[in-house]
């Protein structure tokens, strides 16, 4: 492969899958076919799933001179160790990732939180580019959420930082996976989303299934005028409005940048959203307040761990072998 800039290999690692690939900038140079998670035993065969893809990647272009990763779960950012993989059932120890790509495909390695490296492609590359603070709200199966406060990742003591899904929007609410009530992406989460739709439209004497309540087959439903469909967005804003009013009462962030399944709505939830916001925030703060969509989609997290790891080496002699021509 001809391509005579210095690029980053890239890891996104998925609850199912893990998308690999080689970026410069918000360019997507190339992507390795996926790895199903599903199909190891233990994280070292994950791990070396990852090495044979990224030395192939590596050999196709020859001026990748770092490699970032975002992994979900509990990352230690500085030390380079992920102490559990959310949704990966066979990873349930500390494992020191940098250290074991590094030694093995030869790159300084960055490893950070999978929903870091997506606020840090918006952050750097999208529709926060240029600001210093942002909240970056990915909704999908769950709620993910990065923090940029002062030209800075929010990474906090124990690096979990941002866990907005798990922030409650009722004290006697539904029961999290902590034991915590009324965590917000027990409500609306792809997975929530689609099964208080089943429920309603069976209340309503229509049949539906999970796999037609998608948040794109409620999209559909609601422009054609269903009132199921239509109240479930209704009611979706009203839940998210709690969510950012309390971020930014908290925060005041530049803005609030918002990607992810549910968030394709567009006007279906920003308006309802919108409304909601200005019933219940201090008239200064709504003034400052500001929501955008995501520039970027499934592409964000090999964008950002790229630019994550392009950015960390930047000065440290890593590039200076590319400077001359």
């Amino acid at each position: 492969m001809s391509f005579s800039e210095p690029c980053a290999l890239a890891v996104d690692f998925g609850g199912t899958s893990i998308k690999m690939g080689v970026t410069a900038g918000d360019r997507i140079l190339a992507t390795a076919d996926r790895i199903p998670t599903t199909m190891f035993e233990s994280p070292q065969a994950i791990i070396d799933a990852m090495v044979a893809t990224a030395l192939v990647l590596r050999e196709q272009f020859p001026t990748a001179c770092v490699m970032g990763m975002g992994m979900p779960g509990w990352c230690d950012y500085y030390k380079g160790v992920l102490y559990q993989l959310t949704n990966v059932k066979v990873w349930d120890h500390e494992i020191p990732v940098k250290e074991m790509m590094e030694r093995a495909v030869g790159l300084p390695v960055v490893l950070d939180n999978d929903a870091n490296c997506m606020a840090y492609a918006e952050w750097k590359l999208g529709a926060g580019r240029g600001m210093s603070s942002l909240v970056c709200l990915t909704m999908g199966t769950g709620i993910g959420g990065g923090i940029v406060l002062q030209d800075r990742i929010l990474r906090g003591r124990r690096f979990s930082a941002a866990e907005v899904g798990q922030t409650s929007i009722h004290y006697q609410g539904k029961t999290g996976p902590f034991g915590n009530r009324g965590a917000i992406e027990e409500y609306i989460g792809n997975n929530e989303l689609a099964a208080e739709a089943v429920r309603r439209y069976t209340g309503a004497g229509i049949d539906k299934t999970v796999d037609e309540c998608t948040p794109r087959d409620l999209d559909v439903a609601a422009r054609a005028g269903c009132p199921v469909a239509l109240q479930l967005w209704e009611d979706t804003a009203e839940i998210l409005a709690c969510l950012i009013m309390n971020l930014m009462y908290t925060l005041v962030p530049d803005a609030f940048i918002i990607g992810g399944g549910v968030a394709k709505a567009g006007d279906l939830l920003m308006k309802p959203l919108m409304a909601k916001l200005r019933a219940q925030m201090f008239p200064l703060l709504m003034e400052d307040l500001v929501i955008l969509p995501a520039r970027f989609g499934s592409e964000a997290g090999l964008l950002g761990a790229g630019a994550m790891a392009m950015d960390e080496f930047m000065g440290h002699g890593v590039l200076e072998r590319f400077k001359r021509k």
